[in-house]
């Protein structure tokens, strides 16, 4: 077993893993940026060690610095977490090649092989699971689209070759739009994933999202452990996850089990995985079920843990993260397939900072005025943060995950209501309120909801109803010190890049300013933040003009102005993505675009100029 394993993550996720190394007896490192100086995965680690600031490149992609924070901390693993770079091909093969330290996660080759989707889509195919009709090579011309919209029908969809998440995808409705098309989802692959290419498959336009969790190890094992159903989303993003799948029978749900097992097989795949099915949801059985001659297609591969594992866990009692740590430590599995049962129901609920009413706007501030957690029986919360932290809006803006269990899906989710009402937060926006309402939802409720629901079908006056009932708008505190007289003070300072905790008695003399201390080097203050407004940018005067700032930590997936251009006001002077949102920029007032300070791809943060106005 490792001695010590790093954590190239953050939140929520980090602080599961580093539970699951402390129960082993491992030690733990953290890694974070500048934003994250405070966080509570930096407060759980053993140790701590900054990687950059809070551009994510600059941090926590930052391939080289999280190795040297690994090799200082000599540590023996590295696990990824899910997100940032679990998923990066590259990444796993310079930590293989880094002496001394382990990749928790499935070989680098596996992570080519099967991350990749058209090479996924082949390895499927020769496994003989079921693969959504479409290419299995990298579609550049407009006229392969419509070929191939006129041989299978309309509408088609393009995705991202490297992509995920629901970005870098774009439905073709007809042969007039493919030029267009390809060329949006070719540059939000180059955008997000560093790769344009991409490839084209038929359509589903009514269908469930249902995963199976697969764990394999070094010997040759290959278990799966039970399906998810992940079809509550927006654009193509989980909110809420289920297991078993509530549309399924015994019978369909045996076949896509097993068609992943076949797939991990035959992809030489070890270690956690997701393998994604696309279940078409047409005329179901007596009792309201999809049945055995139901088609299903494989959509993708996670070659990493997923978010909603945790589902995986209360069904199964097999705590997946540890049999990670322990597989890539060489350890066999020490159950067969026949003992693998999936006991009760279980769900799971992304709390993330958003106000579901405002089309799921992430929130641009705040902090944990109130955070009082929800218990009992059938209860879990996997989370970082803490009463009084500040909310990082530079990343992801999932600050929780709440986890309920029942005998059947009745009792979780009756625990679920129970829960989701005595889960108090205060101080930001999240999206209780509308887990509350989904809830007492009928076609939720009854499990005929498809991928499309929220987006398409859903009456968002309920929306609006459950936020305004029992959600709040407030952004909380401003961050002033409350209590400025205070007689001990707690510093966080970093030698050699480690972080270290200071306690410092102040008697009889004026409280010492608070500041962060680098190595004693002055460090750069974070931008201000702008202020609120649903647009992606913010004004503000500058010796140059008044400068254009963004609202929220994104990436420019357009620039539409350049340096000299008139605009008038409301003009759109670029796109930015934030959550899988596009927010137009626009200009404040007329004037003369006199600096551009981004370009197509680029990611920045909060507070950063875009343009300034003359």
């Amino acid at each position: 077993m490792f001695d010590k394993v790093l954590v190239a993550n953050r939140g929520e996720i980090a602080v599961r893993v580093m539970r699951a190394c402390e129960e082993l007896g491992v030690g733990t490192v953290a890694v974070y940026s500048e934003a994250d100086k405070h966080a509570g995965h930096v407060r759980y680690a053993d140790e701590s060690y900054n990687v950059g600031p809070a551009r994510a490149a600059d941090s926590y992609n930052d391939g080289e610095a999280v190795i040297e924070a690994a090799r200082k901390a000599d540590a023996d693993a590295i696990h990824p977490g899910y997100g940032f770079m679990a998923e990066n091909a590259d990444f796993a093969a310079r930590v293989e090649d880094a002496d001394g330290i382990t990749w928790i996660g499935p070989a680098s080759e596996a992570m080519e092989r099967l991350g990749e989707k058209t090479h996924a889509r082949t390895v499927m195919r020769d496994a003989d699971v079921p693969i959504v009709p479409g290419t299995t090579e990298p579609v550049e011309d407009p006229a392969e689209i419509v070929e191939f919209g006129e041989e299978h029908g309309f509408p088609v969809l393009i995705k991202a070759e490297g992509g995920g998440g629901g970005m870098g995808q774009e439905v073709v409705e007809s042969a007039e739009d493919a030029e267009e098309a390809l060329n949006t989802a070719q540059r939000e692959g180059e955008a997000y994933f560093s790769n344009a290419s991409v490839y084209i498959e038929r359509f589903l336009d009514n269908a469930r999202h249902v995963e199976v969790q697969i764990i394999a190890d070094k010997h040759g094992n290959v278990r799966h452990v039970g399906e998810r159903d992940c079809s509550l989303q927006r654009r193509q993003q989980k909110v809420i996850e289920e297991g078993p799948s509530p549309a399924l029978t015994d019978d369909l749900r045996d076949q896509i089990r097993e068609a992943a097992r076949r797939g991990a097989d035959a992809g030489d795949y070890y270690n956690a995985g997701t393998f994604e099915f696309l279940v078409e949801d047409g005329e179901r059985n007596e009792e309201g079920l999809l049945d055995a001659d139901t088609d299903f297609f494989f959509l993708e591969v996670n070659t990493r843990i997923q978010v909603e594992h945790t589902v995986t866990e209360e069904l199964t009692d097999i705590d997946l993260v540890k049999w990670q740590i322990k597989v890539a430590a060489g350890e066999e599995l020490t159950f067969e397939q026949d003992e693998v049962e999936l006991e009760g129901h279980a769900m799971e609920f992304r709390i993330n900072a958003e106000n579901a009413a405002n089309d799921f706007a992430p929130a641009t501030g705040g902090s944990f005025d109130i955070y009082d957690l929800p218990g009992g029986i059938g209860v879990r919360v996997d989370d970082a943060g803490r009463q009084g932290d500040e909310l990082v809006t530079d990343y992801d803006s999932m600050i929780a995950k709440l986890i309920t269990w029942g005998e059947d899906r009745a009792e979780c989710i009756a625990r679920g209501k129970r829960a989701l009402s005595d889960y108090d937060i205060q101080g930001f926006p999240t999206i209780i309120p509308f887990h509350r309402m989904m809830l007492t939802d009928d076609a939720f409720i009854a499990g005929e909801h498809t991928t499309k629901y929220i987006d398409e079908d859903l009456d968002h006056d309920r929306i609006e109803a459950a936020q305004e009932r029992w959600g709040q708008d407030g952004t909380g505190s401003d961050g002033a010190d409350e209590d400025e007289e205070v007689v001990e003070r707690e510093f966080t300072v970093e030698v050699n890049g480690k972080r270290f905790e200071v306690d410092l008695e102040e008697r009889g003399a004026p409280a010492i300013p608070v500041g962060d201390a680098d190595q004693g080097q002055a460090q750069a203050q974070r931008p201000q933040r702008g202020g609120s407004g649903d647009d992606g940018g913010s004004a503000g005067a500058s010796a140059e003009g008044e400068e254009v700032a963004a609202e929220m930590q994104g990436t420019i997936l357009e620039v539409n102005v350049g340096e000299g251009d008139e605009v008038d006001s409301g003009d759109v002077l670029c796109v930015l993505e934030a959550m899988k949102m596009e927010n137009d920029v626009v200009a404040p007032r007329a004037g003369t675009v006199t600096h551009v300070g981004v370009s197509e791809g680029e990611s920045v943060d909060m507070g950063d100029t875009l343009f300034v106005l003359d």
